[in-house]
């Protein structure tokens, strides 16, 4: 097992880089300052008293960032923020008609008007994720608050939308794969979190069960396939055997929402141990980013394309999270690149502007995985202790 439950790690990386506990405390306390209370929040609450975080890029709220700011809040203890979140997804995205009756709108304005009458799956996994951690750490509630029950209900519907003839599943039925939208056939690397999916695989619906366990299974070979075996870079958007899917999208390089993949993958091997083949995709990425312009924009073979980077903390951040699975890496010098790119990360300060939002959640992420407080709350204390974690 890796640090398998996600309880407080005896040494986190960040202390194995020579941090002490007691810095790395504040950055994590300086982080929520900055992105829930500060001048630069990017958090705000209404006149009814519920909470939203907006794209402050785009000046919209998303299913991304509410699902990624429910994840901090319960990582963080605090059920206030969380509950406000919750509250605000339920009344202003959550969709109760139409094809995509029991999914969220994936864009909606601070008004609560929706700007879309669609979902983006990612929104959907980590909603019902951030709902399991919920009742695991603090119990269910009633009603909207009754997280476990939410959770199932959402990924009931994942998997069985348009079962009736009405809709999609989020999920390709045939190769466990989640789709970019329900009414694609195509994905994107970035949304495969197996490390959600065996939670789920534990706790969804009892039927559903066997489902997620395949799914958490083929995600693990799909990203072999999708990260590039010389650079390490995956695509944006790509198709089910992992090559690019190039349309008129033009997402088929490695930017913006490709670079959350390499922190997905060292989170999954932080909680569940190491899958080779990902470690080595981790560490050529570090690699290859250590030996080449990071402002630059690249297609997957490493091929310079005339771009700058639009999120160049968020790049950083979770590559340096990715470092969890690299250092475990056969290949040359992964150990120091890893710990090189845990360094960077440690010197590179929270984002501040416009573009703040995907940034920090990607920074505020990685510093949460990097110093072994990413956690869950349904291992007992006992467990923990055999295998050498603090708790």
């Amino acid at each position: 097992m890796g640090a398998g439950a996600m309880g407080h790690m005896e040494t986190s990386l960040f202390e194995q880089c020579g941090y002490s506990r007691e810095a790395i405390q504040a950055r994590l306390e300086r982080n929520w300052y900055e992105m829930f209370e500060g001048p630069d929040k990017i958090y705000w609450e209404n006149d009814e008293g519920l909470g939203y975080v907006m794209d402050t890029g785009n000046h919209d709220v998303r299913t991304e960032g509410m699902s990624y700011a429910m994840m901090i809040a319960v990582q963080y203890g605090r059920k206030d923020v969380f509950d406000k979140l919750w509250g605000w997804v339920m009344k202003y995205m959550f969709m109760t008609e139409g094809l995509h009756k029991g999914y969220f709108a994936w864009s909606v304005d601070p008004s609560g008007v929706p700007n879309a009458d669609g979902p983006a799956p990612d929104g959907e996994e980590y909603f019902a994720m951030d709902l399991f951690l919920a009742s695991a750490r603090w119990g269910d509630g009633e009603g909207v608050y009754e997280y476990s029950r939410h959770a199932r209900s959402i990924l009931h519907t994942c998997v069985h939308q348009g079962e009736d003839g009405e809709g999609y599943p989020m999920w390709n039925p045939e190769n466990h794969l989640i789709k970019f939208i329900p009414e694609t056939e195509w994905t994107d690397p970035s949304y495969h979190l197996p490390h959600f999916y065996e939670v789920f695989a534990e706790r969804a619906d009892e039927a559903d069960r066997p489902f997620w366990a395949q799914a958490a299974k083929a995600s693990r070979e799909y990203l072999v396939t999708a990260c590039h075996p010389q650079t390490g870079m995956n695509p944006e958007y790509s198709n089910y055997d992992g090559t690019p899917h190039v349309d008129e999208r033009d997402h088929w390089h490695f930017y913006s929402d490709a670079y959350r993949t390499a922190g997905n993958i060292g989170l999954d091997c932080l909680w569940n141990g190491v899958v080779p083949d990902l470690c080595d995709a981790n560490a050529r990425l570090q690699r290859f980013f250590l030996e080449h312009d990071r402002t630059c924009v690249y297609a997957v073979d490493g091929t310079p394309v005339d771009e700058t980077v639009l999120h160049p903390v968020g790049f950083i951040a979770a590559t340096a999270e990715g470092s969890l699975a690299a250092m475990h890496s056969q290949e040359p010098d992964a150990l120091d690149n890893a710990i090189r790119w845990v360094r960077l990360l440690w010197d590179t300060p929270i984002r501040t502007g416009t573009r703040r939002y995907y940034d920090n959640f990607l920074y505020a992420f990685a510093f949460l995985a990097l110093a072994g407080e990413y956690r869950t709350w349904w291992i007992t204390p006992d467990f923990l202790r055999t295998f050498g974690f603090r708790v």
